[in-house]
């Protein structure tokens, strides 16, 4: 399974910032595999933004909560994260990642940088 992150490398902000991961090798409504979001601002840890399920269901940080929404397009097999409002703190390295449950990440994207900048 291959995922690969793909979007703006910079963001203004104020605006929305749109990240989209196919997935090749593999569906994404394969039973009980979580298809999350997760960023690593510069110097800092990796930050679990949210997840949607295999089903559709969709999990957020509740501090990105309210600027966050996860999609997805099962006939591309892809799904999409949206950060509304963006700030220069929301400068990071944004990964997609399948993971077989809450705890494992079976398959990552290579990363995307993100700035957010004027």
């Amino acid at each position: 399974v291959q995922l690969q992150e793909s979007g703006p490398g910079l963001v203004k902000p104020s605006q929305t910032l749109s990240l989209t991961c196919p997935v090749s090798g593999g569906s994404i409504t394969t039973n009980y595999y979580l298809w999350t979001w997760i960023r690593q601002p510069p110097g800092k840890g990796l930050e679990w933004m949210g997840a949607m399920t295999y089903s559709g269901s969709t999990y957020y940080s509740p501090s990105l909560r309210s600027r966050t929404s996860i999609s997805r397009d099962t006939s591309k097999n892809q799904f999409t994260l949206q950060l509304s409002s963006v700030t220069p703190e929301d400068t990071a390295v944004y990964y997609c990642a399948g993971a077989s449950n809450w705890l494992t990440y079976d398959y990552w994207g290579q990363g995307t940088q993100v700035t957010v900048s004027s």
